[in-house]
């Protein structure tokens, strides 16, 4: 049984990288290709809907396809635990099922976790994340997701050291940790994770290069899930068992964003 396929901001950089793997996916089609500024009334006879929007218009997308009974796949950054939890209640009354993916690359995956497996032993995390000139919102969704994974990690010991967060300069904190976001062309995705503690520190960097080998592998393992997938899942990391076995952030009570709302690895130490 093929599976009808409804992508909304499909005529964007990650639409059309999302289009490429539908169409060479067994048993998907692409039933409607929208673009963020379409009715959401087009959605009606897919039986999947991929969102690639923007963060203004993804809300309503999701809403949209909640209430048709349509599983979402949903790859639009600006979705933290705190705006998920406002969506969980309309999901589970749905009986339908919303996949959330901060990031499709495997490395990112990995980057984020192995960030929330060494916070328990660092006091002071800040991440720097970096994006081209064109990218619409901050801090990115990868940096949410990561921010939100070390708060949780370090639900034993705490919330990370961050002094003068008053300051403007110190970045906008996510779930305790400071994030600098960074605009710049010449740059596709690049994360910085920097944990210091007494007498060291340990940087975590993932690098984007080539978006669609990059992204291409994460997108086929969600679109299988997505498509059966029932109640709200969070992160590639939930379908891959990738031997770590951090506190998952988003599966139960929202972490606090302060009142704001919200491929290449390296690891060096010095």
């Amino acid at each position: 049984m093929t599976t009808r396929v409804a992508i909304v901001g499909g005529t964007g950089k990650l639409g059309a990288i999302i289009r490429e793997v539908v169409d060479a996916e067994d048993g998907f089609e692409i039933a409607a290709t929208l673009s963020s500024r379409s009715e959401l009334s087009e959605l009606d006879g897919a039986d999947l809907v991929i969102d690639a929007s923007t963060p203004a218009v993804s809300i309503d997308v999701v809403r949209a396809a909640v209430e048709r009974g349509i599983n979402v796949l949903v790859g639009t950054s600006g979705w933290s635990a705190e705006r998920i939890a406002l969506i969980r209640p309309l999901v589970e009354a749905a009986g339908t099922g919303a996949v959330f993916i901060p990031n499709f690359s495997l490395g990112s995956v990995l980057g984020s976790a192995l960030a929330a497996a060494a916070a328990p032993f660092f006091p002071s995390i800040e991440i720097i994340e970096a994006h081209r000139e064109t990218k619409i919102d901050s801090p990115s969704g990868t940096a949410v997701r990561t921010a939100e994974l070390i708060a949780a990690a370090r639900a034993e010991v705490g919330p990370v050291e961050s002094p003068h967060v008053d300051q403007r300069a110190r970045g906008q904190q996510v779930a305790s940790v400071p994030v600098h976001s960074l605009r710049r062309p010449g740059v596709v995705a690049r994360q910085d994770v920097v944990l210091s503690g007494p007498g060291e520190s340990l940087t975590l960097t993932h690098d984007t290069v080539e978006p669609a080998l990059a992204y291409a592998p994460g997108i086929r393992l969600a679109l299988a899930a997505a498509r059966d997938v029932r109640g709200v899942v969070v992160g590639l990391d939930s379908f891959i068992d990738i031997g770590l076995r951090a506190p998952r952030a988003g599966s139960a009570a929202p972490v606090a964003e302060g009142g704001v709302p919200g491929q290449v690895a390296r690891v060096t130490g010095a």
